[in-house]
């Protein structure tokens, strides 16, 4: 859930901007740890899904674009050009235009004084939680050309992950696609013109045919009904996975699924470790870096189980224990590692080693499911489109024989 806040700073800057987080309790602690006294605080309205398929297609700043912005800022503070002057220069050369608002937006705030961080913050659509939190803990130590060097690697690697996911998924889904636009095609356009042939003829039709005689003679007739009836059950469904048991249930589903869970349990394993390393690396607390890996965790499970962890944590029991209650999310592997972490003293290390163990391990699946996922994918639509024309040219041969 998303909760617009309007809040004061220690130095009494009025700040204004959007938090995200599971109930308005939690909004105001967010809020309190990053040093803000709130005044207001109220749920955003919630957008429509086509509002959001409008955002996403025309409103948006897509990842590639916030990697290259990253970089580049990068470069520059390590070039030692000012920050105000790096932003700038990016503004004027960024092509969306969405960015291009925000980094002027950010320009203004930060030529006028405010902190980086603070003025990152007022771009909660932009600019995640975890990026808002390492400029502050680079603002602290004064290293924040380091840090954004860090951060542009980090988003990279990100981004990286993501599409190596995406594309484990692409291939399977041209073939559905193409596999049900040749079912469509015969359906509605072929055997309407050659199933009253054969009943004339008094040709005996295999069950294949008289199965697919039915659905087309059905599919023709009542068409309307069922491109409205198709229509109404994707808005239906598009609706109930933007509500918080929909969005749930879909990452619920990700990482327990078998095929699915050999790509997304590793993958977001990955990406908690890989931040949880930044997060600590930057000198940000332990419950505090959990705090920011459940905000900024794109899946709703882990999202619920990182909130509690943190109350864990902050309760006294040790991370590793926390995370032991959870063996279906996160592995004894896992658990295994960060005792070893927490006894040495070398947590930071230790969320570094499972994001390298389990980058590899996503690597792999993916790798490998691409592999076996095409033959099989290949075979099994070669036999249905078989079947469906083996359907239709077999009562042609035998229409053919009884001619002759």
């Amino acid at each position: 859930m998303k909760f617009k806040y309007q809040a004061k700073t220690r130095e009494g800057e009025n700040q204004v901007g959007v938090v995200e987080a599971t109930d308005k309790e939690m909004a105001a602690n967010i809020l309190t740890g990053h040093n803000l006294f709130v005044i207001g605080l109220e749920e955003a309205g919630k957008a429509s899904w086509l509002e959001k398929t409008v955002n996403y297609f025309f409103n948006r700043v897509k990842e590639s674009e916030l990697v290259i912005f990253t970089r580049q800022l990068a470069i520059l503070l390590e070039a030692r050009v000012p920050l105000n002057t790096a932003l700038k220069t990016l503004h004027e050369q960024t092509p969306n235009l969405v960015l291009k608002e925000a980094l002027l937006q950010i320009f203004e705030d930060v030529d006028a004084g405010l902190p980086f961080s603070q003025a990152v913050e007022r771009q909660p659509e932009i600019f995640s939680t975890f990026f808002s939190s390492m400029t502050r803990s680079a603002e602290v130590t004064g290293n924040l050309e380091s840090v954004m060097g860090f951060l542009a690697d980090h988003i990279e690697r990100e981004y990286a992950l993501k599409q190596k996911a995406k594309s484990a998924m692409i291939y399977p889904i041209i073939l559905f696609i193409l596999f049900s636009v040749v079912s469509m095609i015969l359906v509605i356009f072929v055997i309407p013109q050659i199933g009253p042939i054969f009943s004339e003829a008094g040709v005996s039709l295999p069950l294949f045919t008289m199965i697919l005689i039915g659905i087309s003679s059905f599919t023709v007739q009542w068409w309307p009904v069922l491109i409205f009836a198709a229509l109404g059950i994707f808005l239906m469904l598009a609706d109930y996975l933007q509500t918080p048991e929909g969005r749930s249930l879909k990452d619920q589903l990700k990482v327990t699924l078998p095929i699915f869970k050999r790509i997304f349990l590793p993958v977001t394993i990955t990406r908690i470790a890989n931040s949880g390393y930044m997060l600590l690396k930057g000198g940000i607390p332990v419950v505090q870096t959990i705090e920011i890996l459940a905000d900024t965790s794109d899946n709703a499970v882990y999202k619920e189980i990182l909130h509690k962890m943190a109350d864990d944590v902050r309760q006294g029991e040790t991370l590793s224990s926390s995370a032991a209650k959870y063996p279906e999310y996160f592995p004894s592997l896992v658990t295994q590692m960060i005792i070893v972490g927490e006894a040495a003293g070398q947590l930071e290390q230790t969320f570094m080693r499972i994001s390298t163990f389990y980058g590899r391990e996503a690597d792999a699946s993916i790798n490998n499911i691409v592999e076996l996922i095409q033959p099989v994918l290949i075979v099994g639509v070669g036999i249905l489109v078989g079947l469906l024309f083996a359907s239709i040219l077999m009562p042609i041969y035998q229409l053919m024989g009884t001619i002759h």
